[in-house]
């Protein structure tokens, strides 16, 4: 018997649960599976590719680097099964599993709160993961099936991801209603000058995204705090004289003071990617029409 004629599909979806889960007990859970059985279905799983593909660890499995890759075919090829047996006509009320989501802080304060209201309403039976952006294991995680979606700035994606843009997005520079600031009329270089705390959630530094437009005018700024996201950067305002560049929709509703400028930093796009995988996924693609675009 060759080694195809010893495989199933309910083998690879279970080797797809362990991939996603990295813990047996959770990936029965999600099948609806009994963990032998899960466990059965490893065994056969490491006797046709002879690999362990998993290894135990304290709370769960870590994949061998041959299962990481073997995982990217296999999510293709469980997709492609679907498109052969599902019909064209989508229907979300039967929707189910779990839709990843990796979005930065600032999509997450301002893209996501409308998609998930329509999504409980539309797939009440969708469970949804919202996880934080990181620029440096994005790729990983949506090639190997852990993300479906994510929601960020362009400068952030690889460059072979499929994106759309949501819409365009400008910052503003905004102090505390109780600062010194506040009642002023800077200059661009004063406004240098002033106490600045930026939002630098991908790399921890003192340098954000306005020092390079800063910089074409011979002005450096005065960074004083580096904070790990946007929406504490308010807070601090609150309680420091200082000013911050914020995304224009992050502080539509907050009650902080924005200060005029002599000239405005460029606007920048929000988009949504995905990797080309995905592309013909009746569910992804359905999830991301849902999402407001300008």
């Amino acid at each position: 018997m060759s080694k195809l004629d010893r495989l199933d599909i309910k083998q690879l979806k279970v080797f797809q649960a362990l991939i996603r889960e990295e813990n047996a007990s959770k990936a029965a859970s999600q099948l609806g599976l009994t963990q032998q059985a899960v466990s059965e279905h490893l065994k056969k799983l490491r006797d046709v590719f002879d690999d362990r593909l998993f290894v135990r660890k304290t709370n769960g499995f870590v994949p061998t680097p041959f299962a990481q890759t073997l995982s990217v075919g296999v999510d293709k090829l469980l997709i492609d099964f679907n498109s052969l047996i599902s019909t064209k006509t989508f229907v979300p009320e039967k929707a189910n599993g779990a839709f990843v989501i990796a979005a930065t802080d600032y999509a997450q304060q301002v893209v996501l709160p409308s998609l998930i209201a329509k999504l409980r309403v539309q797939a009440p039976n969708l469970r949804l993961i919202v996880r934080d952006f990181d620029i440096d294991t994005l790729h990983d995680l949506m090639e190997s099936g852990k993300v479906n979606l994510a929601i960020a700035f362009p400068d952030y994606i690889p460059e072979n991801y499929r994106v759309i843009k949501l819409f365009e997005e400008h910052h503003v520079c905004v102090t505390s209603r109780h600062s010194s600031i506040s009642k002023t009329t800077p200059t661009l270089a004063q406004i240098a000058q002033y106490p600045s705390i930026i939002a630098s959630p991908s790399r921890p530094n003192f340098k954000g995204s306005i020092d390079d437009w800063f910089s074409t005018f011979g002005l450096k700024r005065n960074v004083v705090i580096s904070a790990p996201c946007f929406s504490v950067v308010p807070s601090y305002l609150e309680t420091t004289d200082a000013i911050a560049f914020l995304p224009s929709k992050a502080v539509d509703q907050l009650t902080l003071e924005t200060i005029p400028l002599e000239q405005s930093p460029d606007s920048f796009d929000v988009i949504a990617a995905w990797h080309p995988r995905y592309h013909d996924d009746p569910l992804h693609n359905w999830v991301i029409s849902l999402l407001d675009r300008e």
